[in-house]
């Protein structure tokens, strides 16, 4: 197989989504993102007259990488492409259609990483009981946003919870993750409290006759939740308690680990919780901490 010629191209890029989606477990946002960046990448290959796997050398893909930072990428961005170009070629040595993976000695650009916001423990019991909660929808969006916090979870993770996935009787919720990893995420009586009474008083009022959900979250029409739902509830929220800062459902997950570290939490009890792959994905929430302990130190210390 090895050697496919400019014509298969197509074919390449058909088998490499199938590749991120069965055997590597990719989400459908990371495999939109990957195919998306490598069908750029492979366009470049065949401008400069490349029609074998074999023929890329590592100076090609400096160069394409070169081309997105003079067009204006960001460090992040070009950081990003060359993610999804070493799975490409990841992908096509495992297929035999190359022999030599030209992005392996090359380093991701050095990309400065920001801190996300944080809200206090005060901001966000106000984003929390600002929620109106004498309607069915009310109640939905205090649980939602009481389970994005409650259990740090991605809004994919949240979006696909069945009511299955709640274990009482355990205070434990069965999280389905990045590349299909399920694992198990404590769940405090307070989230559970709201989801037993979304669960009594708004589920059965939310559903629709006309579609049938397996997801536990429904939308105003019956249908599972959605990404863009959860968003706007969070921004509704943010608007109603009077928070400035940029606020997206992503923020609770920022919260709910700098809360737990803040407090004393275990670094890798987190990254269990959270879902992290790598414990250096959680270890910025270590930082979080040092700034807040400065701030407290810095406010309090008589010295200063």
């Amino acid at each position: 197989m090895n050697g496919y010629v400019a014509s298969s191209w197509h074919e390449i890029l058909g088998n490499f989504e199938h590749y991120l989606r069965f055997e590597k477990g990719a989400s459908e946002n990371t495999i939109a993102a990957y195919i998306h960046n490598v069908r750029q990448y492979v366009e470049f290959i065949q401008a400069n007259g490349i029609a074998a796997f074999d023929a890329i050398t590592e100076q090609h893909v400096t160069a394409f990488l070169h081309r997105l930072a003079q067009i204006g990428l960001s460090e992040r961005s070009i950081a990003r492409y060359l993610s999804a170009l070493r799975q490409f070629h990841t992908f096509a040595i495992a297929y035999e259609l190359a022999s030599v993976n030209p992005t392996e000695l090359l380093e991701s650009p050095s990309v400065q990483r920001t801190l996300p916001v944080v809200l206090t423990v005060e901001e966000v019991t106000r984003l929390l009981e600002g929620v109106q909660t004498n309607t069915p929808h009310g109640i939905r969006d205090r649980t939602v946003l009481e389970v994005l916090y409650g259990c740090g979870l991605r809004v994919s993770e949240l979006c696909g919870l069945r009511l299955s996935d709640i274990a009482f009787d355990q205070s434990l919720v069965r999280v389905r993750g990045k590349g299909a990893k399920e694992r198990f995420v404590p769940i405090g009586e307070v989230a559970l409290g709201w989801i037993h009474r979304y669960v009594h008083d708004a589920y059965p009022l939310l559903r629709s006759p006309h579609h049938h959900p397996t997801t536990l979250l429904l939308s105003n029409r019956g249908r599972s939740l959605n990404r863009m739902a959860v968003w706007l509830i969070v921004q509704s929220a943010a608007r109603t308690a009077g928070l400035e800062n940029h606020i997206t459902p992503h923020t609770l997950r920022h919260c709910f680990a700098t809360h737990l570290v803040e407090a004393g939490a275990d670094l890798r009890a987190v990254q269990e919780m959270l879902g992290h792959a790598d414990i250096s994905t959680t270890q910025i929430y270590t930082h979080l901490d040092r700034l807040y302990l400065r701030e407290v130190h810095q406010r309090f210390h008589p010295r200063w």
